[in-house]
């Protein structure tokens, strides 16, 4: 493992544990936890949340978490996850594998996988499978971003190890955070060093242009909602992905939060303790619900 990933292990878990410290299960949802959905009872296994006294079908959203690639599980996700279910939807929180010891495009399968689980289990858990949504922060927007082009660009689809179920495509995305343009790099910024983590050969030309997200999206990619925020270190990123779907004329809405003198941070939508994140989790289930009329 580098350095690198060392770190954002170490520093992110000590964050997540203060961003989280004290925050219990919402009165009004009722969950479903540690669900296996694949063939690993480790790193395979999902939550599911819905609105407690809400019976029938409801949309779902998915979300795929952050942490570079290589920190990260549904127990860090799972109160953002529950205070999107408040809103009226069934929420699927998932854990997948992580890099070094597994490798792109592993998570991507993990994530084929919740959706096929997703199908095959939508009258127990009351899914609209004809409303799905996908949210992802981090490197869990960069891996939604890789999934969606993968359900709508066939020549990417046939690069990867799987197929997508059912002709699947997600009704519309939030992508928050995101990486979408990974490029080889002898600068040695956080995202690019972490590549030699996540990538089987450590980065080469051609797994950098695989995993670029701006090299695979269609006209056919689905609606999304794109958020950056004042203090992202990503913040450059959201807009690259913004102009390239506006130019296949797919819908795409760029949303920044805070400013120079209200600095929220990367990924700040995901603590529970912001009424900035409540706002920004709100504004993204009030998006996905214009796809549900």
């Amino acid at each position: 493992m580098s350095f690198q990933s060392f770190m954002i292990r170490t520093l992110f878990k000590h964050g997540d544990d203060k961003r989280d410290a004290g925050l219990s299960t919402p009165d009004d949802i009722v969950r479903y936890d540690d669900i296996q959905y694949g063939s690993d009872p480790k790193w395979n296994v999902l939550d599911v949340y819905r609105p407690k006294d809400v019976s029938g079908k409801l949309p779902v959203i998915i979300s795929i978490h952050g942490g570079g690639w290589v920190y990260g599980d549904k127990e860090r996700y799972q109160y953002y996850c529950m205070s999107l279910a408040k809103h009226g939807f069934a929420v699927i929180n998932f854990t997948y594998h992580l890099a070094p010891k597994y490798k792109f495009p592993t998570p991507l399968c993990d994530t084929n996988d919740v959706i096929a689980w997703m199908f095959e289990h939508a009258d127990t858990y009351e899914f609209d499978t004809d409303h799905v949504f996908g949210v992802g922060d981090s490197a869990g927007a960069h891996l939604w971003g890789l999934y969606a082009c993968a359900c709508t660009n066939p020549s990417y689809a046939s690069t990867l190890p799987f197929e997508v179920p059912f002709g699947f495509r997600p009704t519309a995305l939030a992508l928050n955070c995101g990486a979408y343009e990974i490029k080889k790099s002898a600068k040695a910024d956080l995202t690019t060093s972490l590549m030699a983590d996540f990538l089987p050969q450590k980065g080469t030309d051609a797994e950098f242009a695989q995993i670029n997200v701006l090299n695979h999206v269609t006209e056919k990619f689905p609606p999304s909602l794109v958020m950056t925020c004042e203090g992202d270190f990503l913040v450059q990123q959201a807009p690259l992905l913004v102009e390239r779907l506006k130019k296949l004329g797919v819908p795409a809405t760029y949303r920044y939060y805070g400013d120079k003198d209200h600095v929220l941070g990367h990924v700040f939508h995901c603590n529970m303790k912001l009424d900035e994140a409540h706002a920004c989790n709100k504004e993204e289930c009030d998006y996905f619900k214009t796809f549900c009329k």
